[in-house]
């Protein structure tokens, strides 16, 4: 284990960074583009109407196509917009501390038996709060195990393994939604150009693995992880963190405001003139408001806490917190635009639907079914996930490939981004190059200073390979009985 643990970090920090990945693939893709329009490759179009012709992204059409749309196709990158705005929103309530608060007061009110449940529970859900489960609720986790006389390494891996493996469930959308919707959004329209995917469109089945990994991890921590380490107790008392009386005025602001933006979006659901309501009735304009509607939820909800609390006593101190927010998004710009140029030109040259319609005929002349095919994008992307860190960096290189691809196949967009988001995730929690994973380690070693690397890992691998199972088993099960994956 120590040899292959070796082995996968000389490796892993050999790739460079993502941003240079895209500019390789481009690089490539450029490449490949010239050499089969000079051998000129082409496909015939699944829908009927000609062929698919390679071009060479060199012909003087698209090298003037690429430098006169430049900013249009960087503007224009689907989930650009969408992650912005809903990140100005999330901005807003977690510098103002009510999702800090709101986590830790969960984890603080419930009984000493249910305490896994509730770690790995606030865990999931802690990615409406970006990466602040692993600053926050990950070291809390431990120190509660610590405080109630149990083995903080226990509580740390209920937390971690909710945070980090559990990270692409939730009860409600977060960043990650339209950010994966975009891109999948993107590839689809390689093979169909008016394709759409809302970013609820796994909302269904990511809700619903929420109870599965709580209690899964649950379970992986009270029958194999703490009995393990029954002994092990921290060096001295640990009182677990002491509830915050201004917090407790801040979320009785926020859970006030939160009511109030429940009834808008009721009221604006009416049947009779609502305005998110089709001229039939239907709620389509209601899942294309719903980054618009979880912004306002953030925002609002944001400022009356940090108002409760004193966090934001003028509008300077409300408009900084966005600043901040946006601060954060400046790596993502950077890779969102050499993204955005490497999905178009995959596009524009047409190798993005050359190879998926070539992909698909070699995929349907193996005759595998629907199952297998998710099967192996779960294992695939779980894989990839020990190397590649970032979820949206990883999904903008395999979307154009799979996506047109299963789509040939009969699997909607919907469905291949699922199982590229079950795989993404199970593996957070054993790879040393997951970004926070040095962080999480010297939490571990407050009580155990000897812990490495090799043994955070060990620590782990149950939960991923629990949670990995059960998220499987739960998207084959949910195709085979044809149930919607989301609202929309």
């Amino acid at each position: 284990m120590s040899r292959w643990l070796s082995g996968l970090i000389r490796l892993g920090n050999r790739l460079p960074d993502p941003v240079f990945l895209f500019v390789g693939a481009t690089a490539a893709v450029a490449l490949l583009s010239a050499l089969g329009a000079a051998l000129g490759w082409a496909v015939p179009h699944p829908a009927g109407g000609g062929t698919i012709q390679v071009r060479s992204a060199f012909e003087p059409a698209l090298v003037e196509r690429l430098l006169t749309e430049m900013p249009r196709t960087f503007a224009g990158f689907p989930p650009l917009g969408t992650v912005l705005v809903m990140m100005l929103g999330i901005a807003v309530a977690e510098r103002s501390g009510l999702l800090d608060a709101a986590l830790g007061g969960l984890v603080r009110r419930v009984p000493p038996r249910a305490l896994s449940a509730a770690l790995v529970f606030a865990g999931v859900m802690s990615s409406l709060a970006a990466d602040a489960g692993y600053v926050v609720l990950v070291p809390l986790g431990a120190a509660l195990f610590a405080a109630a006389g149990r083995p903080p390494l226990a509580g740390l891996a209920a937390t971690f393994a909710g945070v980090s493996a559990g990270f692409s469930a939730n009860l409600l959308l977060t960043a990650l939604d339209p950010l994966l919707a975009g891109l999948t959004e993107a590839a689809a329209r390689l093979l169909e150009p008016g394709r759409s995917v809302s970013p609820a469109c796994n909302y269904y089945l990511m809700a619903a693995l929420v109870p599965l990994y709580t209690l899964a991890g649950a379970w992986v921590t009270e029958r194999w992880v703490a009995p393990r380490r029954a002994g092990e107790t921290a060096a001295g008392p640990v009182p677990a963190p002491a509830a915050d009386p201004a917090a407790a005025r801040g979320l009785r602001a926020a859970g006030w405001v939160a009511l109030a933006w429940l009834g808008l979006v009721l009221w604006l659901l009416r049947p009779e003139g609502g305005a998110l309501r089709a001229e039939d009735g239907g709620l389509a304009p209601f899942y294309r408001a719903l980054v618009a509607l979880m912004f306002l939820l953030f925002f609002a909800c944001g400022w009356a806490y940090g108002r409760a609390v004193g966090r934001f006593r003028r509008g300077a101190d409300l408009i900084g917190a966005m600043q901040s927010g946006m601060a954060d998004m400046a790596y993502y710009l950077v890779l969102a635009f050499f993204a955005a140029h490497f999905i178009a030109l995959f596009d524009w040259t047409g190798l993005g639907r050359a190879g998926a319609v070539l992909g698909a005929q070699g995929l349907a002349a193996l005759a595998a079914p629907a199952p297998v095919l998710l099967l192996g994008l779960v294992l695939l992307s779980g894989l990839v996930n020990l190397f590649i860190g970032s979820a949206s960096a990883k999904w903008a290189l395999l979307a154009p490939v799979f996506v047109p691809m299963f789509m040939l196949l009969g699997l909607p967009p919907e469905a291949t981004q699922a199982a590229y988001r079950i795989g993404d995730s199970a593996t957070n929690i054993v790879t040393p190059l997951m970004p926070y994973f040095p962080l999480v380690l010297v939490f571990a070693r407050r009580y155990r200073p000897e812990l490495g690397i090799g043994g955070l890992i060990g620590l782990m691998w149950p939960y991923a390979l629990v949670f990995a199972a059960v998220s499987t088993l739960a998207l084959l099960l949910w195709w085979a009985a044809g149930w919607p994956l989301g609202p929309a």
